[in-house]
């Protein structure tokens, strides 16, 4: 199972096109199948042009789904899919959801058949046992999520103020297991449950591990994790 987590950043923030050619080739295909899955912001119009404007100049077959008007046959949508790409946006309201679609079992299946999961924000920690949300508006909160992968998972660590002292202190206080944290720029790839590269697509984009240390708990830059590069001149600062 390939599991591929942006912390923010590529088409759905107009930047960082190599995080998103960076999927693609992670299929090893000349025209790779990718399937977008916008229900965390409702299947936004807004969202799927940004998708398909990135996309439909890449070598690959962009699709999406649909969950808030007429819904495809989900197992076979799913299933043709070589990767599928959820967005951004409320990841409570979306597990719900995707669970009354049966929706995850669905994923798991898509995922063991080998299609590479993948996403940005809520899209990137609904893979995880648990992930950092905003999905209220009062302030983050802890979520349990899919559980594909063990641990947590916070999206915009260095882009969102109140991200790192959240994480921290929920980590601390064992409000939520400790995880991985991962920039606006940055992506995680896991393969079979183990966090392998650290994908860049600028300079100071990063992933760093947070674990509890005594009573307190610390981030740790992932240096130990393969990096991979995919930043271009603009993303470089040439």
């Amino acid at each position: 199972m390939q599991i591929i987590a942006l912390g923010g950043g590529g088409f759905s923030a107009a930047s960082e096109p190599g995080l998103d050619t960076y999927l693609l080739d992670q299929t090893g295909k000349p025209e790779p199948r990718i399937g977008f899955i916008g229900t965390a912001s409702g299947d936004a119009e807004s969202y799927l042009l940004k998708f398909y404007g990135r996309f439909g100049k890449l070598d690959c077959r962009p699709g999406h789904l649909p969950l808030f008007r007429r819904t495809p046959d989900l197992e076979a949508w799913m299933l043709g899919q070589d990767i599928l790409f959820v967005g951004g946006g409320n990841t409570k309201s979306m597990l719900a959801v995707w669970r009354g679609w049966g929706l995850p079992e669905i994923l798991r299946r898509a995922a063991e058949a080998g299609t590479i999961l993948s996403g940005v924000s809520a899209g990137a920690v609904c893979w995880f046992e648990w992930g950092v949300t905003d999905s209220a508006s009062d302030r983050l909160r802890p979520l349990a999520c899919l559980g594909f992968v063990s641990g947590s998972c916070c999206p915009h660590y260095s882009g969102e103020r109140d991200r790192r002292p959240s994480y921290e202190h929920m980590v601390a206080g064992s409000e939520i297991v400790p995880g991985y944290a991962i920039d606006d720029g940055a992506a995680l790839h896991m393969i079979d449950g183990a966090a392998k590269r650290v994908v860049s697509g600028r300079a100071d984009a990063s992933v760093y591990r947070v674990e509890r240390n005594g009573a307190r708990a610390e981030s740790r830059p992932c240096t130990d994790l393969e990096r991979v590069d995919v930043a271009g001149p603009d993303e470089r600062g040439q």
